[in-house]
C-alpha cells in the first residue's frame, strides 16, 4: 500500500514534555485511531503532521511531499476537526458555505445542503445556538465536502451522547468506502475506535510504544486473572505487565491462544483498548 502520510525521526521538546524520535506511515485507504492519555503527544504529533507547530527534528511528508512544502495540497486534499471548532459563533450554516466555497476549488455545495439536511443541521441558527452535537457534525461536514482524500481529526465525538457518535461514526465509515480515502483519528473513546478503526497507534509520554492492525491487538492480547498465590507460577517472560487487585491480579499478556493453553486453570479473557491502556500506562512491570 501507498503510504499517504511519512513520519520519520520526528521530534518535538516543550518544558515538560518531549515528543520523541516518532517514526510512523500510514498507507491510504484505512481508519488509524490514535490513542493515548491526556498529554501523551496525540494532538502534538497531529499538529506536527498540520505544520501548526516547528518541529526540532524528523521530517514528515503528506503525498511523498515535505508538509512543510505543500500547504496547497494540505488545504485542498486534508479535512481536518481540531478539538475547539474555528469558525466563528455568529455564523450560520448558510454563511459557512458562501465562506468555504470560494476557499476551496472542490468544495460541493449540493453536498453540503444535502449533509445539512440528512443531520438536520438549521440553515439559519447561529452557530453559538447550536447543540454540541450540531456543531460538531457541522465541522465534519465542512472537513468532509472540499472532498479531502485524508481527514485528521482530534477528539471528533467527545462529549456527544451515544445517538450522535453513531451518526458521525457511520459518516467516517462512508467516507473509507472509497479505498484512496484515509482517516487519522485521535480518540479517548475507545469503544469507537474498536467499532471503526483498522489499525491502532498507542503513544505514551511521547513514545510511540504500539502501532498493530486492531483486529490483531483484540485477538491476540489478553488478560489472564489469577489469585495473589497463583501469580508466582506465571513465567515472567509470558507477562507484559500487571495489576494488583483486591482479590486478584490482572495480567496482560500477548498469544492468548498459546497462554490459554499453557496456563488451563486461569481465566484468560479477551481485552479492550481500554483495558490494555490501563495495563501498559498504569500496570506494573
Amino acid at each position: 500500500m501507498n503510504n499517504v502520510i511519512e513520519i520519520k525521526d520526528l521530534s518535538k521538546t516543550y518544558d515538560k514534555f518531549k515528543l520523541d524520535d516518532i517514526n510512523l506511515n500510514i498507507p491510504k485507504g484505512i481508519i488509524v485511531g490514535l490513542i493515548g492519555e491526556n498529554g501523551a503527544g496525540k494532538t502534538t504529533l497531529i499538529k506536527s503532521i498540520l505544520n501548526l507547530i516547528n518541529i526540532d527534528s524528523g521530517n514528515i511528508k503528506i503525498f511523498g511531499k515535505s508538509n512543510i512544502e505543500s500547504d496547497a495540497i494540505i488545504k485542498e486534499d486534508i479535512g481536518i476537526v481540531l478539538d475547539n471548532m474555528f469558525f466563528p459563533e455568529i455564523l450560520n450554516a448558510k454563511d459557512i458555505n458562501l465562506i468555504m466555497k470560494d476557499i476551496y476549488k472542490n468544495w460541493d455545495s449540493d453536498l453540503y445542503f444535502n449533509y445539512l439536511e440528512k443531520f438536520d443541521i438549521p440553515l439559519s441558527k447561529k452557530i453559538k445556538d447550536l447543540s454540541k452535537g450540531m456543531r460538531k457534525k457541522l465541522e465534519i461536514i465542512t472537513a468532509l465536502v472540499h472532498k479531502p482524500k485524508i481527514l485528521i481529526l482530534d477528539e471528533p465525538t467527545s462529549g456527544l451522547d451515544p445517538v450522535v457518535r453513531d451518526e458521525i461514526l457511520d459518516m467516517f465509515l462512508e467516507f473509507i468506502q472509497d479505498e484512496n480515502n484515509t482517516i487519522l483519528l485521535s480518540s479517548h473513546i475507545t469503544s469507537d475506535l474498536e467499532h471503526i478503526a483498522d489499525r491502532i497507534v498507542f503513544i505514551d509520554h511521547g513514545k510511540l510504544i504500539m502501532d498493530e492492525d486492531k483486529d490483531e491487538i483484540l485477538d491476540n492480547y489478553g488478560i489472564l486473572k489469577c489469585k495473589k498465590d497463583d501469580f508466582k507460577n506465571i513465567s515472567k517472560e509470558d507477562i507484559i505487565s500487571y495489576k494488583k487487585g483486591k482479590y486478584e491480579y490482572q495480567v496482560l499478556v500477548s498469544n492468548r491462544s498459546k497462554i490459554k493453553r499453557k496456563y488451563k486453570d486461569y481465566v484468560i479473557d479477551k481485552i479492550t483498548l481500554d483495558e490494555l491502556m490501563v495495563l501498559i500506562v498504569k500496570g506494573e512491570k
